[in-house]
C-alpha cells in the first residue's frame, strides 16, 4: 500500500498503451489537479526518433526525466498536488522522479490487452512496432518504492475511481 501524502504528485506509469493519458486526466479532472503529460516534455528529437520507430536510449531520457522531476519537485516543494503521465519503466528512471509526497500508479496489463490498445491508437508518435522494448525493459516497481499496482481490465473511469479509493483522495484534497 503506498503512503499518501496531504498534497501527492501522482505518477501515472506504465508501457505505452497501457492508459497513462486517458487515467491521468480523468483523475486530474475530477480531483482538480494540475496535470502534466510527460509525452510533451520530451526533447523534439526524441519524438523525431520514436516515430520513426527507434528506440530511446538511456541517454535520450536522462534530459526527459530531469524536465519531469523538475515538474514534481516544484509541485511538492509548494505543496500542491499533481498528476504526470511518465512510463518511467525502469527502476533507476522512477529513482530520478521520487521524493516525499511522489506515488507511483503502476498500470500493468499483458502484452496482448496493451497490444491491442495500440493498435486502435491514432495520431500518437509513438508505433505499435514499439511496444516489445517497452515490455523488454519494463522493470516492476518493488516494495521500496511508493506505488500502487493497477490492471488495465476496467474502463478508465474506473480505474480512475480505484486510484483515489486506494489513496484516499477525493475532491476535498483539491487545491484551493
Amino acid at each position: 500500500m503506498a503512503k499518501t501524502a496531504q498534497h501527492p504528485v501522482l505518477v501515472i506509469m506504465g508501457v505505452s498503451g497501457s492508459g497513462k493519458s486517458t487515467v491521468a486526466g480523468l483523475l486530474a479532472g475530477r480531483l482538480g489537479w494540475d496535470l502534466a503529460e510527460g509525452d510533451d516534455l520530451h526533447p523534439e528529437a526524441n519524438v523525431a526518433k520514436m516515430h520513426a520507430g527507434e528506440p530511446l536510449t538511456d541517454e535520450d531520457r536522462w534530459p526527459w526525466l530531469e524536465s519531469i522531476a523538475d515538474w514534481i519537485r516544484s509541485h511538492t516543494e509548494a505543496g500542491n498536488p499533481g498528476v504526470v503521465t511518465c512510463s518511467a519503466l525502469k527502476k533507476r528512471y522512477r529513482d530520478i522522479l521520487r521524493g516525499e509526497g511522489v506515488v507511483f500508479v503502476f498500470l500493468e496489463g499483458s502484452r496482448d490487452k496493451i497490444s491491442g490498445r495500440l493498435a486502435s491508437r491514432h495520431g500518437h508518435f509513438m508505433p505499435p512496432a514499439l511496444l516489445e522494448s517497452q515490455f523488454d525493459a519494463l522493470e516492476a516497481p518493488t516494495p521500496d518504492e511508493n506505488f500502487i499496482s493497477l490492471s488495465v481490465s476496467a474502463t478508465p473511469a474506473e480505474e480512475a475511481q480505484e486510484i483515489i479509493t486506494r489513496l484516499h483522495l477525493d475532491a476535498a484534497d483539491a487545491r484551493p
